[in-house]
Order: structure tokens, then sequence, then C-alpha cells
């Protein structure tokens, strides 16, 4: 388990990170998201003891990270896959760090399988691609088999196998208890893989929820309907709660409305549906509704 209080970091005159306060629970994997500059990289150096708070408090299993006796069988991270020796070959990378916690050979021969790394194990980590160094990223996290895996952007520069594999992997270490805190900008992957969700912006907190309850309260469900009638159909359900979206002649949004509810209303009227599609909303439509005023680097809207 992670849990952060009041936790607050400040560079200088700029506040990265302001009374951030969450915990992550163990036995789910708990997305951690948020716009570039909001603080997701900094929070996370603080729960592993590379930047120290300037105020608040953040401990893993109850202890600061400092105070954790042997913490690469605690806590497995990835937080900057660049981070190697570069002159070392991949396996030998490992053994290294493998060395400093009596760890043995055999464990890392295990997760350079588990990671896929083993054809290209003993060529230098300097010469590798982006995903391969993902992928020794993640093997140097689960060296010590840690009840804790902290991930940032973990399926950076992944093909479509290693993406799935990393979806699978981390649901399953999840599913055996352990605490999982994700971070991705990648949000239909992430509504894929998470079960909670902590999204920050501008050192704050928005929200903390269970994913589903998240993209509930963010988004609104609506029915696409196509009907050569669609005029009268749309004056037939006209009220207070209703909102209609034209899209394209003979095409709208129907927000307010079920699909039953308004398939049961163009029968009963007599009128011909070419379309009825329930739409529900997605994770990357709540992070945009809640993140908007939130985004440091706003990008120019295309007309």
């Amino acid at each position: 388990m992670i849990v952060a209080e009041q936790l607050t970091k400040r560079f200088g005159d700029k506040t990265a990170v302001s009374q951030v306060s969450f915990t992550v629970q163990p036995g789910k994997v708990t997305g951690f998201l948020g716009p570039n500059g909001a603080g997701k990289s900094t929070t996370m150096r603080m729960i592993v003891g590379l930047d120290r708070p300037t105020a608040g408090t953040v401990t893993v299993n109850g202890k600061p990270y400092a105070r954790l006796r042997a913490p690469l069988t605690e806590v497995g991270v990835l937080l900057d896959a660049k981070a190697v020796h570069t002159g070392r070959s991949a396996r030998n990378h490992l053994r290294a760090m493998a060395a400093t916690h009596g760890i043995g050979r055999a464990r890392v021969d295990e997760v350079i399988e588990l990671t896929g790394l083993g054809p290209v194990a003993n060529k230098r980590a300097g010469k590798f691609s982006l995903g391969m160094g993902q992928r020794l990223g993640i093997a140097a996290a689960l060296l010590g088999d840690p009840h804790t895996v902290i991930l940032d952007e973990p399926v950076n520069g992944l093909d479509p196998e290693g993406v799935r594999w990393v979806r699978q992997f981390v649901r399953h270490l999840a599913a055996e208890g352990r605490t999982v805190l994700l971070s991705s900008h990648l949000m239909s992957e992430m509504s894929l893989t998470a079960d909670h969700v902590i999204v920050l912006g501008r050192g704050k907190v928005l929200a903390d929820a269970e994913l589903s309850e998240l993209v509930s309260a963010w988004t609104s469900n609506t029915v696409r309907v196509r009907s050569p009638r669609l005029t009268e159909l749309v004056a037939a359900v006209a009220g207070p709660d209703i909102t209609v979206t034209a899209t394209e002649p003979g095409l709208a949004d129907i927000n307010g409305v079920t699909a039953a509810s308004l398939g049961d209303l163009a029968a009963s009227l007599g009128i011909p549906v070419h379309e009825l599609t329930p739409r529900t909303g997605s994770l990357e439509e709540a992070y945009l509704a809640l993140t908007g005023e939130a985004v440091e680097y706003k990008s120019k809207e295309i007309a």
C-alpha cells in the first residue's frame, strides 16, 4: 500500500505538488493520470525517495522508502528506462542490481525470459531500441519480486504485443494482491488496464475514484439515431432533460434517453429507424473534461 498525506514539493518559487493525499490499495491496478507538468513524475520520485517532500509524508507499506531494509524486494520501480550502464549487457546490468540485494542469478534469468529479453540479453543496453529499453526497465523493476510496483509510462515504445503483455502482466500482479501504480498518457490502454484512477492537475488531486465511477461522473451516455423522419422523432422526444446534437442530415446524438425507450417511441409513431446505437462515455472524454482547465501546455485547435 502507498499512502500520501498532504504531500507538497516546491522548487524555488514553483509548487510542483500541492497538498496531495491519496492511497494506492493492493489488489488493484491504480492509474496515475494528468497532463504534462501536473506533478505525476515528481510525486512518483517522492514515493521512492528521489525527491524529498517540502511538506507532508508518503509511505510504502507503512514506511518511508528510505527506511525499507531491502527496497528492491519491496518496491519495483520504472521511472526512467534509460537509467542503465550503456556499456553493460542487459544480463550484466540485472546481475549487478541483483548483487546489491543478494538475489541469485536464477532470478535474473527468470525476469529476462519473463520480459522477452532472451534474444538480446547479452547485447549492450546502449544499443537497445526504445521498446527493448522499456522491457529492460520492467525486468529491473520485477527483479526483487516486489509486493509494490510503480511503472511510469511502461508501454512507451512497445509494439502491440508488448503493450498487451504489460496490460495482462500488471493485472496479474494486482490479482496476486500486489500494489500497482501505473502512469500512462494512453487513455485507451489505461481504460483496459486500470481499476482505480488518480488524476493530477497543476499539482493537485482532481479525482480519486474507481474508473467506472469517474467515467460516469464526467461523461454522459448518448443514443445515436438515424432516421429519414428524424425531425418528427426529435420533436416527439423533446423535453427539458433531452439534448439533441445533429451530426448530419438524418443523423443525431440524443442525450437523456435510452435506446430502448427511443426505439419504442419510434415504433409507436410508425417512424422508421435505420440506426439506433447506445454510446457510453470513455475514459478519454472524462479525462479531457476533468483536466480542461489544468492543462499547462495546450495545443492550438485546428479549424
